[in-house]
Order: structure tokens, then C-alpha cells, then sequence
């Protein structure tokens, strides 16, 4: 326990070296684990906060970077398709960029859908539950999320890292770095458990207040 104790916080200076080679050393101890953890954690509950004071963000966040990498895919696909077949010319980075813009929208587009909860909400079932059982499958819910955005955070910062070290460029462009991309998915995964979390709290209110603890999820309808 210790020797994970150690490990783990022999990250913290690595994240000030400015030397991805050294981070990514760190990040492949044990003690990764508990550090992401509880990284993961704090930076969940930061965005709680940043998220009560200012709802303008906690309404748009999400939903306007899933719009515009949409736009985004959209927009490059049709202009190099129509360069392709009608000019007889493409950019290479076109065919590159475009899977990482559609990695962003997928999964900022998961914590948005955690949000209005529709996602494996089985609300059918769930509502004809007693109230003890229901918040029981709602904490359950919360735990099995914070376990898998825990995982992801973990390894996908590894992999980031690992990406950073040995300087991965974009393919199709002379300077554009993969890990600008990569780095995105331990954010939306932390803005996940940051609404797992806001579900949570709202979810024992419920059930403190009386008031009801599940409805039915609609997909496209705002929470």
C-alpha cells in the first residue's frame, strides 16, 4: 500500500516537468490508479461547482462542442469528397482528422446523455420498483459509472501521455500533434463523472424530499 502511495504521488512533480517522456514513466506505475482516481474526482467536483454558479455552461458545454465537431466532419467530407472527384486534388489530413473529431463528439456526447439519463435507464422496469429499490438501482447506476470513467481516465491518459513522448504527428500534417486530440477523452470522461455525480446528489434530495426518484427517459428531450 505504500509502494502505491509513493507511486502515485511521485506523479504529481512529473506533471510540472514539462517532459511528456517523464509523465508517461509515472503514468505507468500502479500508482496511476489511485492518483487518476482521485484527479478524476476533484476535477468532477470542481466542474460541479463551475457548474452551479454558471448554468449557462452546464446547459451548453457539451451540446455546443458536440455541434460543432459534428459540423466539423460535415463540413471537411463534403468539401474534400467534391475536391476529389470533381478537382482531382485532396488535402491528406483529410481522412485523419476527421476520426478524431467523431472520437470528441462521441464521447461528450455520452456525458450529455448521462445527463438527461438516457443512457441504459431501463425506466420501465425501474419506475415499478419501491422507492428503496429504485434509489438502490440509482446508486448502482452512479457506482458502475464512476468505475468506468475511471478506467477510461486512467488509461486514456496513459495513452495521451504515451503519445505526447514520442511526439505522434497527426498523419497528413507536418506539425499537428495526436495528443491534442487524445487528451480530450479523459476531459469528457471527467465531465461525466462530474454528471454522474450531479445525478447523484439530485437523486438522494429526491428521495430525502419525497419527490420522484425516476421518470421516463427521453432521447432528444432536455433534462
Amino acid at each position: 500500500m505504500n509502494t502505491l502511495i509513493n507511486e502515485a504521488i511521485a506523479i504529481f512533480p512529473a506533471l510540472f516537468e514539462n517532459d511528456a517522456w517523464v509523465l508517461s514513466q509515472a503514468l505507468q506505475t500502479n500508482g496511476a490508479w489511485l492518483f487518476g482516481f482521485f484527479a478524476m474526482i476533484l476535477g468532477a467536483s470542481l466542474m460541479a461547482i463551475l457548474y452551479h454558479f454558471i448554468p449557462f455552461i452546464e446547459r451548453h458545454l457539451e451540446r455546443t462542442i458536440m455541434v460543432y465537431t459534428y459540423l466539423g466532419i460535415a463540413a471537411i467530407i463534403f468539401v474534400e469528397v467534391f475536391r476529389r472527384f470533381v478537382l482531382n486534388e485532396q488535402v491528406p489530413w483529410s481522412t485523419t482528422l476527421p476520426p478524431f473529431l467523431f472520437l470528441i463528439m462521441t464521447w461528450f456526447s455520452c456525458s450529455y446523455n448521462v445527463k438527461l439519463r438516457t443512457h441504459l435507464a431501463f425506466s420501465e422496469l425501474r419506475m415499478k420498483l419501491p422507492r428503496n429499490l429504485q434509489l438502490f438501482c440509482l446508486i448502482l447506476d452512479a457506482i458502475l459509472w464512476i468505475g468506468f470513467c475511471w478506467l477510461v481516465f486512467v488509461t486514456s491518459s496513459k495513452v495521451t501521455a504515451n503519445s505526447a513522448a514520442n511526439f505522434q504527428i497527426l498523419l497528413g500534417t507536418d506539425d499537428v500533434l495526436q495528443w491534442w486530440f487524445l487528451i480530450t477523452v479523459p476531459i469528457s470522461f471527467t465531465l461525466l463523472a462530474t454528471r454522474v455525480l450531479v445525478n447523484l446528489i439530485t437523486d438522494i434530495k429526491n428521495y430525502q424530499s419525497g419527490n420522484q426518484l425516476i421518470k421516463q427517459a427521453v432521447i432528444g428531450s432536455e433534462a
